[in-house]
């Protein structure tokens, strides 16, 4: 039978400005990838983010990416390898710390926004971000983005990893993400983006915007919490899943 994790990235707000609606989303879910307060969010938020994934049964994630509160982490930025790795290590000692704290465990990690998107080019770089984050916990299953560089890396560390597709992004035709400047990067319709997942689901493929099909092993479905549609996106998804016969549960990685 086939089976999907669905993720979620959360705990975004700051103080009292609220980014997203990630208490809904928690109904939904069932992995969530919680800011670490570089890109966004702030102490308070990830406890409080985390207490409400607990309490639905969702797994917590670590979501480091650059320090650009302003740039929301999507502003590609250039720092030397071992500040780099030092910046991971700080965020994900924060996570990992904080759900001790709250009772819980800090299951995955997935990388952010401009981060994400570079290491998903360059091998080198997403190992430099994978080996800095086991190195504050070593069982954590790293997320990555599928058929790219980032699963390259984990596959030459040797470590846990669950391989991930997007449920709002259009797709480039080498497995990386259309720039969010282009029309048609974001998917904001329910509908289309439930139909979509179902199909690439079922192909064990992503499906570009150009009609290539790229095989990968999907184990996990990203729903961007930060849109304006992200909870019926997400509710449609789980729904179009499900009709088709898809089981959607959390991952257990790939090694």
């Amino acid at each position: 039978m086939t089976s999907v994790d669905l993720n979620a990235d959360m705990g975004e707000s700051f103080g009292p400005w609220v980014m997203g609606d990630d208490a809904s989303l928690l109904q939904t879910v069932t992995s969530a990838n919680i800011a670490c307060g570089a890109h966004a969010g702030d102490p308070h938020v990830m406890a409080r983010t985390m207490r409400i994934a607990m309490e639905n049964g969702v797994g917590i994630g670590a979501h480091p990416g650059f320090a650009d509160l302003q740039g929301f982490g999507r502003r590609r930025l250039s720092l030397p390898r071992a500040e780099l790795q030092d910046l991971i290590r700080y965020q994900v000692a924060a996570s990992v710390g904080m759900a001790k704290a709250l009772g819980a465990r800090v299951r995955h990690l997935k990388l952010h926004g401009a981060l994400a998107n570079m290491a998903s080019e360059d091998e080198a770089l997403a190992r430099d971000c994978y080996e800095a984050a086991l190195s504050v916990d070593p069982d954590l299953i790293v997320m990555v983005l599928c058929a790219t560089a980032q699963e390259a890396a984990v596959k030459a560390l040797g470590c846990g990893y669950a391989g991930e597709i997007f449920a709002d992004r259009a797709y480039n035709e080498d497995a990386t993400l259309v720039d969010r400047s282009i029309e048609g990067a974001v998917i904001h319709d329910p509908l289309v983006a439930g139909r979509r997942m179902v199909e690439m689901v079922q192909a064990g493929a992503i499906l570009t915007a150009t009609g290539k099909r790229i095989e990968t092993n999907i184990d996990t479905i990203c729903l961007h919490g930060d849109t304006v549609t992200a909870v019926q996106i997400a509710a449609e998804v789980r729904r179009a899943l499900e009709a088709a016969g898809i089981v959607v549960a959390r991952f257990s990685g790939r090694s």
